[in-house]
């Protein structure tokens, strides 16, 4: 957020534009599945108990930490019930742009229902859903650049 209050000082909302744990969050439950909730439910109670200090206890951050820890797994979920399972097998590769697509879709519902729970104005959602796709295209992008240049060496 420094960075990006360099570039945009006048951006009214306290969203970030660039917001890589989204890609985080859904490489997490493309990964482990239901086991992504335990897996990053620490860390997200650790950022909001930083942010909002004693505030992290009110009902609507209590809302937005289940929101931001179970979303993801859940599309992955429904989609494979839907008969398109995207979870990694040995068998096959991966479908990286299925996996980009189940992310631009969990950050519509994340955003939505995150700023539905904080009651927040329109400006929050459109902030939190570029925050979102661009964190997790720029993670996608680096992982995928780190992944070539190791395979190379390998």
């Amino acid at each position: 957020m420094p960075l990006q209050n360099v570039f945009f000082p006048e951006y009214p909302s306290r969203a970030s534009l660039l917001f890589l744990p989204h890609g985080v969050r859904v490489l997490s439950a493309w990964l482990l599945g239901w086991r992504a909730i335990f897996a990053l439910l620490p860390g997200v109670f650790l950022v909001f108990a930083f942010l909002g200090g004693a505030d992290v206890f009110l009902p609507s951050r209590l809302l937005a930490m289940a929101i931001a820890v179970t979303t993801v797994p859940a599309v992955f979920y429904l989609c494979k019930w839907l008969g398109w399972d995207l979870f990694p097998h040995p068998d096959r590769k991966p479908c990286w742009s299925c996996v980009m697509g189940v992310g631009i879709i969990t950050s519509f519902l994340v955003s939505a229902l995150t700023n539905m729970a904080f009651g927040s104005a329109r400006v929050e959602y459109i902030a939190f859903l570029i925050g979102d796709i661009s964190g997790l295209f720029f993670l996608m992008l680096g992982l995928y650049f780190t992944l070539r240049v190791m395979d190379r060496q390998g």
